[in-house]
């Protein structure tokens, strides 16, 4: 699973990297939250988590210009997709991942699959890693937090599917109020190496398949398949972080920052499968 992740970017900085046409974050957005979000929403945030509101690249054909070409856009989607047809929007806490494997066939995303599919910007994404020979206080496998990034250094698009939630108590549907846009990152099989970190991972597509990947044109699912099947090992690495990044409330650069090797303890190294810090 991926249930959180590094959106370290400034809006800026994805409209270059991911050749967005129109910047629309700084239009007003319904949010589930009940406080104001921390960090703001638009701005670079190293522990985003579910129900926050989350820069997407989407491309769609923008409201009143039906029959224009779809325009590639930055928004604020809120994370856990919420199915039109749903009664409220308690749903979407259930629904913050995607399985690449099913997609195409559950109710609740294969109308998105086939025709509102998103990208989603990260630097990187966090799992937890269960000991195999550590345990916590509680008796049960220690687990230790690892950043996954690209090797490379650059930037990660998620695959990910948005969708439209109409709030029926809202009568018009201009209000702000009366729709709420979220999204869910779609998970596959780990490479090789991140399995032993997890045995999920967000579907991470590269840069030559984002255009046919945001294309709403493209309903074919069989096509829309061969991109949910894309693997490709070896373009990731990951290293174990401090257990601050488990509380949502902390946030800042530093949870990025490597833990010494001193500190781990029944940690298993991705690369080389030998588990440092004994038990």
């Amino acid at each position: 699973m991926c249930g959180r992740y590094a959106a370290t970017a400034n809006p800026g900085e994805l409209v270059e990297e991911f050749e967005v046409d129109a910047d629309r974050t700084a239009e007003p957005s319904r949010t589930v939250l009940k406080s104001p979000q921390d960090p703001p929403p638009g701005t670079p945030d190293h522990n985003m988590a579910p129900t926050k509101q989350a820069p997407i690249v989407l491309s769609r054909v923008p409201k009143g210009e039906e029959g224009a070409d779809p325009l590639r856009q930055l928004r604020l989607l809120t994370w856990g997709l919420v199915p039109s047809w749903a009664k409220d929007p308690g749903v979407g806490l259930r629904m913050t991942n995607a399985r690449a494997e099913t997609v195409l066939e559950k109710n609740s995303f294969a109308r998105a699959a086939a025709a509102r599919r998103c990208l989603v910007p990260a630097t990187g994404w966090y799992e937890w890693q269960a000991s195999p020979v550590a345990k916590d206080a509680k008796g049960k496998p220690r687990k230790q937090p690892f950043f996954i990034h690209r090797g490379d250094g650059d930037v990660i698009g998620f695959a990910g599917l948005y969708e439209f939630w109409r709030d029926p108590e809202v009568a018009d549907p201009e209000d702000t109020r009366a729709w709420l846009t979220t999204f869910t990152i779609i998970t596959t099989a780990a490479d090789p190496g991140m399995d032993r970190v997890h045995d999920r991972q967000p579907l991470v597509l590269e840069r030559g398949d984002w255009a046919r990947w945001l294309d709403p044109d493209l309903t074919d699912t069989g096509e829309v398949g061969e991109m949910l099947a894309f693997a490709q090992s070896g373009r990731f690495e990951a290293y174990p972080i401090s257990t601050a990044v488990g509380a949502t409330r902390n946030n800042g650069p530093g949870l990025l920052d490597p833990l010494p090797r001193e500190e781990l303890v029944g940690v298993v190294d991705p690369e080389t499968g030998e588990v440092v810090g004994g038990g």
